[in-house]
């Protein structure tokens, strides 16, 4: 097949994109390496059966001139990371809102599958255990910014039933807290990666608040593979996924485990939200996902454990190759 994945220079795209070339696609990439790094897809640079596009996702010629080129389309590209988010509001719904609006419109001009990167964060401030893909989503005010990217994901996926109840096939994968080698070391988009790297360096962990929130972490393979069931499967269509690990894991015992494999004399250190990202921040406790549907339509479930996925992934930092 021929598969345009946008943001595939990006931690989760780069890897969708090794996978596809591994299966003997022709992959088309367009990034604008605003997260995305050449690095990631450097060792494909070259090759007969790639192309990458240096262009941003709203150029709607570029992305007409791609979109009618392929069989396939996988929709990753996004502003993503609650500091690249808060740091630029504006940026970051434009871009997701917008970009997700300009690839529907030339997939469905051109009648192309789409499969739609969504994220946990579409269930917002939630307090349901665990989350399934039909339950409400409860956001914060409009005040505050930390919530726009829950609301542009959660337009991206209106936007998305839209389309299909319209004929479009397409499918809509939220992600839940994925890691592994290539995230961004700054750990704007993940918390593993903020605390391999200050573990490695000997500098405190710094967790916000009391550290008893909990999240569900997903190794970068199992990610990969449940997106491309999503795709691959017909009976997907028209539907969204948890693809991510049931498994609840707390700040704190993240923090203990990352001290323990890297052999780290690192302390933990407690900060407020405020301290870290001004008034009015909020987050919510847990976030865990509801993996049935997932399950029984996909027949994915996750093969790697965190112990052993944190362990290659700070294989990787260590390697130096960020």
């Amino acid at each position: 097949m021929r598969i345009l994945v946008t943001g595939g220079a990006g931690y989760i795209g780069s890897h969708l994109v090794d996978r596809l070339m591994e299966e003997g696609h022709h992959v088309l990439v367009i990034d604008n390496l605003f997260t995305g790094k050449v690095a990631n897809i450097a060792h494909h640079l070259g090759h007969e059966r790639f192309t990458f596009v240096n262009e941003d996702i709203l150029h709607r010629e570029t992305m007409e001139w791609l979109v009618q080129q392929v069989d396939l389309i996988y929709h990753l590209a996004a502003v993503v990371g609650v500091r690249h988010v808060i740091n630029n509001l504006l940026r970051g719904i434009l871009t997701n809102v917008r970009g997700t609006e300009r690839v529907l419109e030339m997939a469905y001009k051109y009648w192309r599958k789409v499969v739609i990167a969504s994220s946990s964060e579409v269930y917002g401030k939630s307090e349901r255990v665990p989350l399934g893909e039909e339950d409400d989503s409860i956001l914060g005010p409009t005040a505050v910014g930390r919530w726009s990217y829950a609301l542009g994901k959660a337009i991206d996926e209106h936007l998305a039933f839209i389309y299909h109840s319209r004929g479009l096939p397409m499918v809509i994968v939220r992600y839940f807290n994925s890691y592994g080698p290539r995230l961004d070391p700054r750990g704007y988009g993940s918390v593993i990666a903020k605390f391999i790297n200050q573990a490695l360096k000997g500098d405190p962990l710094t967790i916000f608040d009391d550290g008893r929130q909990t999240r569900c972490f997903t190794y970068i393979d199992d990610t990969v593979r449940g997106t491309l069931l999503a795709a691959s499967l017909p009976q997907a269509e028209g539907l969204a996924f948890n693809i991510g690990s049931n498994r609840e894991t707390s700040i704190l015992q993240l923090a203990q485990l990352i001290i323990q494999l890297t052999g780290s004399r690192s302390e933990i250190q407690n900060i407020s939200y405020e301290e870290a990202y001004g008034l009015g921040f909020e987050e919510t406790r847990r976030r865990v996902p509801d993996v049935r549907r997932t399950a029984e339509v996909l027949g994915f479930e996750v093969q790697v454990q965190l112990e052993d996925g944190l362990q290659r992934t700070i294989d990787w930092f260590r390697q130096g190759k960020v």
